[in-house]
């Protein structure tokens, strides 16, 4: 009786989240791609900005807001997301003028010749909360958020959307996905975060790679995921959720909709999802090399660009705004081996492995 009474509130939550979605409107299902710098062999920026073009892309995330960049983006057709630093957070958000400051150095005199349509304040801050400087970061999230947000919208700019890219690690539970949560000791940190995002219409952003969930399974050795299910090749395997009835063909809409639903348990019901990064390494560790690359990147390009949207099984026909992580290999980077590999260019721009971008972008 529980299980139906469940599945009936879960019905009619997302016919409601159907029709606000519709009457919010979203930004178009094109693919992007993370632009990160951290090797010492890579192509100049002049020349990734050319490499992009090339291919058609449409959209480009930066980790910074650097000005080399932006310019030399300045004319063209490309969508920006650019990132504040999490060590700039705190100062941010306890002065006014640092904001006004921040926004017209990194949008102002760029915008909008250079078409800036996100801000992300900080990278993934609710991961390192375990010291007292890295938990005050967290505090401040929302009032930097607001201070930056208030000053281009003082400057008559309605288009650039404001928001922070969070980890999974944030997740107390994904799965089912019906079951999912968040931490305990983060849910006073999401709840404003949830209110503004849910308020300005913007969007939770999240780091989510269904390959990291595929390659712990495999470690852990209990409840292995299967590889087909991780790589996005719908059909091969369904998951049925016991509470929701929700059908799942693969692991990534399952890990959206664990998001989903612990912001509903929070009282957030629509507040609208983007992917920060995703994407699959092609060397490294198990399960990382070029044809697995491949087949994830190619099945998400084709299923965030759909037309019409294809959503999941939480929010059918929901645009996801989808960045895929990355546009090249980064040597400088720390961890295991496949951090050093999730980039499908080589350094002279040709493709580590074949990969259909254009069809999404």
């Amino acid at each position: 009786m529980e299980d139906q009474k469940f599945t009936k509130m879960a019905l009619l939550f997302l016919s409601f989240f159907y029709v606000i979605a519709i009457s919010r409107g979203v930004v178009p299902n094109r693919i992007g791609i993370n632009y990160g710098q951290l090797g010492d062999n890579l192509p100049s920026p002049a020349r990734s900005i050319k490499l992009l073009q090339n291919m058609n892309i449409s959209r480009v995330k930066l980790y910074d807001a650097d000005h080399e960049i932006l310019n030399l983006l300045s004319g063209t057709d490309i969508d920006v997301a650019i990132t504040v630093a999490n060590d700039e957070i705190s100062g941010i958000a306890t002065n006014q003028r640092l904001a006004d400051q921040w926004v017209y150095e990194h949008i102002l005199v760029h915008y909008p010749i250079t078409r800036i349509r996100f801000v992300l304040v900080g990278h993934e801050v609710f991961s390192s909360i375990s010291t007292p400087e890295d938990m005050q970061i967290a505090r401040d999230l929302v009032p930097a958020i607001k201070r930056i947000k208030n000053t281009i919208k003082q400057q008559g700019i309605r288009n650039i959307k404001i928001g922070t890219p969070l980890a999974m690690d944030m997740m107390q539970t994904t799965f089912p996905p019906s079951n999912g949560s968040f931490k305990p000791e983060i849910r006073e940190l999401m709840v404003p975060l949830l209110k503004y995002i849910n308020g300005s219409r913007s969007f939770f952003f999240v780091d989510i790679y269904p390959y990291i969930s595929w390659s712990d399974s495999q470690v852990w050795n209990q409840t292995a995921i299967n590889l087909d299910f991780a790589l996005l090749r719908s059909g091969n395997e369904t998951y049925t959720d016991p509470q929701s009835g929700l059908v799942y063909t693969n692991l990534l809409d399952q890990m959206l909709d664990s998001v989903v639903y612990a912001m509903s348990k929070l009282g957030y019901n629509e507040v609208m999802l983007a992917i920060a990064e995703t994407g699959w390494p092609h060397e490294g560790e198990l399960g990382a090399n070029r044809e697995n690359a491949a087949e994830y990147n190619n099945n998400l390009i084709r299923k965030m660009s759909a037309v019409p949207s294809v959503g999941t099984p939480a929010r059918p026909g929901v645009v996801i705004p989808t960045f895929i992580f990355s546009l090249y290999d980064e040597n400088q980077k720390y961890g295991p081996t496949t951090e050093r590999h999730w980039g499908f260019l080589n350094p002279d721009g040709s493709l580590v492995y074949e990969l259909n971008i254009t069809s999404g972008v």
